[in-house]
């Protein structure tokens, strides 16, 4: 791949970020506030005339560099409070706070800014462009928030590097395997430091030892890179990994217990 961009000095394939603190993947944010809380958060939706309570009442808070296990019953609301956190939707009641910028009290054109300067999604499906290469797909973020060219680029092949795809860069995802796409889609969410990443059954399609792969660098991410994740998963394997774990049931979110754990 003559010409392409090769990480900063010092970078290896699937290594951590060798700058210095300023240069972390996750956002500098508020000092002294929590990554992410949401309070009294409740959500509805109608259904054959009634309401179908999902969220009755929802508290949360998330620390800083921590990776957060959410787990439930399919149907439990797990994907509601995601997107409820990440702004893609927007509680009955209830206030959502990233970084101590409150997400409720933002309109639709400022919260579209702040989702795209703060935060990243990844869902069960990548969602890549299929026309473009894994380097171009992870320079989309970059490129709508106008940063410039050269930067945009030089960023997107280092979180490339970092998620182990240094030797990808210019494979389309037709070219890429299921775990290889899911690691670009990865890539893509951070490649603008995110103050906090959201992942909605992010192995969900993945073999056994892709989303091992996965689930690896998800928890690299937190315990090295200082950034902060918040899944949602059926996977036991990725919720024995993650620094906390809530079970969200009945509307709320509660931690699990070790024989929950064992019996799931």
């Amino acid at each position: 791949m003559d010409g392409a961009p090769r990480p900063a000095s010092g970078a290896s394939q699937g290594a951590s970020n060798p700058a210095g603190a300023e240069e972390r993947l996750a956002g500098a944010g508020t000092a002294g506030q929590p990554a992410l809380r949401m309070a009294g958060i409740a959500k509805s939706y109608p259904m054959g005339g009634k309401k179908l309570e999902v969220l009755t009442g929802v508290d949360l808070e998330v620390g800083r560099g921590t990776l957060l296990a959410i787990l439930g019953a399919s149907g439990s609301g797990k994907s509601t409070l995601l997107h409820i956190a990440g702004g893609l939707d927007r509680p009955d009641a209830g206030r959502v706070w990233v970084g101590g910028q409150e997400l409720t009290a933002l309109g639709a054109e400022a919260m579209a800014r702040f989702r795209a300067a703060r935060l990243g999604f990844v869902f069960q499906f990548h969602h890549l462009l299929p026309e473009f290469t894994a380097l171009e797909n992870v320079m989309m973020p970059g490129r709508l928030a106008r940063q410039g060219e050269a930067r945009v680029r030089e960023r997107a092949a280092e979180v490339l590097w970092l998620v182990g795809l240094g030797e990808r860069l210019e494979h389309r995802p037709s070219q890429l395997s299921g775990g290889e796409q899911q690691r670009v889609a990865v890539a893509r969410a951070i490649v603008n430091r995110p103050e906090l990443l959201l992942a909605d059954e992010p192995s969900g399609n993945l073999d056994r030892d892709n989303a091992a792969r996965l689930h690896e660098l998800l928890v690299r991410l937190a315990a090295e890179q200082g950034q902060t994740v918040v899944v949602a998963t059926h996977n036991d394997r990725l919720a024995s990994l993650a620094s906390g774990v809530l079970v969200l049931d009945g509307g709320k979110v509660r931690p699990a217990v070790t024989e929950e754990m064992e019996n799931r």
